[in-house]
């Protein structure tokens, strides 16, 4: 069985597993993302590429950032800017002699979900991540969707408060949904300052129903649904699926559905049209971007194969 490289880059870890196309993990690691300049991260790659060389068939990465997965080309990279025109193709490829894909770490939550998660046989379903920002991976017709420019999904961007300002970050998803904003500010309103990230604190305060926590927490939630409803009018989806950390906490899951019903049941006008999907955890916690920048490889090449033989 065929096993490949894969890495999920993020602004505090660089996590890797050796991998096979069936999907078992055979090794997996992590070590702290070199952000001193671009050469020294690419060395930290080397090290870990290096250690498994003449094991893997190919290298699968995903990355903040739009991403060209068709030059393999990472523009921006969200925490990471000195990403920006790295072309993976031109640097792990040649050194290393295999095929490489390069994915955006939302759309590779989504492609994790629908190669064994909860998008698989979905047809049209959209992965939604709830971290810092919003990450999304919109998949419309079994395929995830990259847009004219790669920007599809980027759901960070989604104007909701467009009364602000729209200078104001406070007018778009990637604040309003911000699961670590959210913790901050219940965590402010229990006077915990001395670690305002605390989320085990923060889901503490909110599954014992303290009031101050409680508010904060379904504000919260109707925003996510608010977003859920905005993308629902676009592409009529059969299923969301939240990740990120907080996906774990079984009461987001319920307070993002019971807030979506509100909204439909109050306004009949849309009520009526719109049926709410199922809003459902995701499958795969933090190995997902490593499970989805492979999936995205291995559908690059199946593809490819398929047009020699055409």
């Amino acid at each position: 069985m065929a096993k490949y490289l894969s890495f999920d880059i993020g602004g505090t870890n660089l996590k890797y597993a050796l991998i096979d196309e069936e999907g078992k993990i055979f090794e997996k690691d992590r070590i702290e993302t070199n952000t001193e300049s671009l050469a020294a991260f690419m060395q930290s790659i080397y090290q870990v590429a290096d250690k498994y060389r003449g094991q893997f068939k190919g290298i699968a990465v995903c990355a903040p950032g739009k991403i060209d997965t068709k030059h393999k080309v990472i523009y921006f990279g969200g925490a990471l800017p000195f990403l920006d025109g790295l072309n993976l193709q031109e640097t792990l490829g040649k050194k290393y002699q295999v095929p490489v894909s390069v994915e955006n770490d939302g759309k590779a939550a989504a492609l994790a979900e629908q190669w064994h998660g909860e998008l698989h046989d979905v047809a049209d379903g959209v992965a939604i991540t709830l971290g810092t920002g919003v990450g999304g991976g919109i998949v419309v017709n079994h395929r995830v969707v990259h847009g004219w420019t790669f920007q599809a999904g980027e759901l960070s961007w989604m104007i909701t408060n467009a009364g602000i300002g729209a200078k104001n970050m406070a007018a778009y998803t990637g604040y309003t949904c911000s699961a670590v904003n959210m913790i901050k500010k219940i965590n402010l309103a229990l006077g915990n300052v001395s670690n305002l990230a605390d989320g085990v604190a923060a889901f503490k305060a909110i599954n014992e129903e303290n009031l101050r926590a409680l508010a904060i927490f379904q504000r919260y939630c109707r925003n996510v649904a608010i977003m859920i409803i905005n993308i629902q009018t676009i592409i009529n989806a059969s299923k969301f699926v939240i990740g990120g950390g907080i996906s774990a906490q079984p009461v987001l899951i319920e307070e993002i559905n019971n807030q979506l019903h509100k909204i439909l049941e109050n306004n009949p006008m849309i009520g009526k049209q719109m049926v709410a999907p199922p809003v459902v955890a995701a499958k795969y916690g933090n190995d997902a971007n490593l499970y989805g920048a492979l999936y995205a490889l291995l559908l690059e090449l199946k593809e490819k194969k398929q047009t020699k033989m055409d």
